[in-house]
């Protein structure tokens, strides 16, 4: 699916007039007037839709500020599912690593929900990324990555976790958290599980060693979130798993998007040669 796919979406779906992208990755997001409009990529993501929409119901009645869903359940347009919700208000500045923690300390706070969460197939989607990357991508980057989620698979369902498991959100970035008015709210919930909660704060110490986000960020994250996640001995485990999905999740862009196929292929050539510090460029 490329924009111009999902518009048509939004087209058939009575949303077309006037959207405007808000971004592309896992889903297109679309700003549709007071609405925002989140098309997927293909009709197996539904349960996942319907999934992410049960979140945002049980968050609201649990007290945490969380972006809240416009129609209780998916559409399903064209093999495409469509989920609305309401618009938040501008963001008046950037969240930082303190907004982070702070909302993360809620949810991991949370009992289970009254609904099943899946534990955080973090792996899961490999396959999928590497299917509709196609022939854009080298058949032994392929093959590569797949033998390495296979082996960071069997590691990941050994760990003993540190912090007690339950709710988390699952993809921990501060640019999922939306900081307006009255304050942060947490976006993007399509991956909330229930887990390790160590997943959510290895991805802080990713960010750190791949993307650039200074150190001094980084323990701000950690002092404001009361524990890192470095300390404990899984996290070189989790570390490798969270890289091999998100070298794998750049692969699908690669058909349609010159820039992302470099960077799949600068990923790639990271993990093989066992570059820890190699700077990774957000996408």
């Amino acid at each position: 699916m490329d924009e111009a796919r999902a518009r048509d979406v939004l087209t058939a779906a009575g949303l077309g007039g006037g959207a405007t992208l808000i971004a592309f990755g896992e889903n297109a997001v679309f700003g549709v007037g007071g609405l925002v409009a989140k098309v997927g990529r293909e009709e197996s993501l539904l349960p996942r839709a319907e999934r992410e929409l049960a979140v945002a119901g049980w968050l609201a009645e649990s007290g945490v500020r969380a972006v809240r869903a416009a129609e209780p359940k998916p559409r399903l347009v064209d093999g495409h599912p469509v989920t609305l919700w309401d618009r938040l208000p501008d963001a008046v500045r950037p969240a930082g690593p303190e907004d982070l923690a702070a909302v993360l300390r809620q949810i991991h706070a949370l009992p289970a929900p009254p609904f099943a969460l899946p534990p955080r197939d973090l792996l899961g989607g490999v396959e999928r990324w590497l299917r509709l990357a196609g022939d854009a991508i080298d058949p032994a980057d392929a093959a590569y990555l797949r033998a390495r989620r296979d082996g960071y698979a069997a590691e990941v369902a050994a760990l003993t976790p540190h912090l007690p498991p339950g709710p988390i959100h699952g993809d921990a970035l501060p640019r999922n958290v939306h900081v307006g008015p009255d304050g942060p709210v947490l976006v993007d919930l399509e991956t909330v599980s229930d887990d390790l909660r160590e997943h959510d704060l290895v991805v802080m110490a990713l960010a750190r060693d791949r993307y650039g986000l200074p150190a001094e960020d980084y323990e701000a994250f950690a002092t404001a979130y009361g524990w890192d996640v470095r300390d404990w001995d899984g996290c070189p485990v989790l570390r490798g798993a969270r890289e091999t999905a998100s070298c794998a999740w750049v692969a699908q862009h690669a058909p349609a998007n010159p820039g992302a196929l470099a960077e799949f292929r600068r990923r790639v050539a990271s993990l093989r040669t066992g570059d820890r510090a190699m700077r990774w460029h957000p996408f």
